[in-house]
């Protein structure tokens, strides 16, 4: 079952404005490594409730948002305004845009959902121009790990769920599909990406301590921890 963003898209959009995860590593990371984006036609693959989409357009980018969510894409109307590029559309079809129509494409935590990554790469690349970027974030595959998840094999594709508590007390489940490290890096050579950069951020400058969890409370700035994995791609 994929996970149901409609049925709790208010919370999660809340939740998202000032989690440590998100507004504090995430979407922090994600605009610095796209870097200077005036001018740039973007799409925001799963774009959500539009946090990311707003970011970008401040600072300067004509951004296009699409997201299989049509609670989600309320809310970001709502966030961008009525004459935002939104589109209620899914990465497993092929996506309403010809082709090389845009400069970057940012997938901020969408593709630890879907279970095959062909098809939906496969889009992604076509919407891009030649050298056009694919700059995307992912649950980090080491927390698939026998270690982190007893029982897990690492070297597996596998669904699993985990279950989030909003600091409102709401609870929702979502489910993910592992894939380790070099199956990601596969898929993405194989729709003809050349991979540019792979991080691992810190938390961003400035996170409030009390956000961070209680082994890194006690250590100096500049600590981190290890939760989700970043890749710049090129199209070929």
């Amino acid at each position: 079952m994929a996970t149901d963003y409609d049925s709790f898209a208010e919370a999660y959009s809340a939740e998202n404005e000032t989690s440590l995860l998100n507004a504090y590593y995430e979407r922090p990371a994600t605009l610095a490594l796209a870097g200077d984006v005036a001018g740039r036609r973007i799409l925001d693959a799963g774009c959500g409730s539009g946090p990311l989409s707003a970011a970008l357009r401040d600072r300067g980018a004509v951004v296009t948002g699409l997201d299989s969510s049509a609670g989600m894409l309320g809310l970001a109307r709502r966030r961008l305004g009525d004459d935002a590029d939104l589109h209620l559309a899914d990465l497993g079809r092929p996506l309403p845009f010809p082709d090389g129509a845009f400069d970057d494409v940012v997938a901020s935590l969408v593709l630890h959902y879907l279970e095959d990554w062909t098809a939906p790469l496969a889009e992604l690349r076509r919407v891009l121009r030649p050298g056009g970027r694919l700059i995307a974030s992912v649950d980090h595959p080491l927390q698939g790990h026998p270690l982190v998840r007893p029982g897990a094999d690492y070297w597996a594709t596998y669904q699993h769920d985990v279950e989030v508590t909003t600091s409102s007390g709401q609870s929702f489940v979502l489910t993910y599909w592992h894939r380790p490290l070099p199956a990601m890096i596969s898929a993405f050579t194989t729709a003809g990406f050349r991979i540019a950069a792979i991080d691992e951020p810190l938390p961003a400058p400035g996170t409030p301590r009390e956000l961070l969890p209680d082994f890194l409370k006690d250590k100096p700035p500049g600590s981190g921890f290890l939760c989700f994995l970043f890749f710049v791609l090129e199209a070929g």
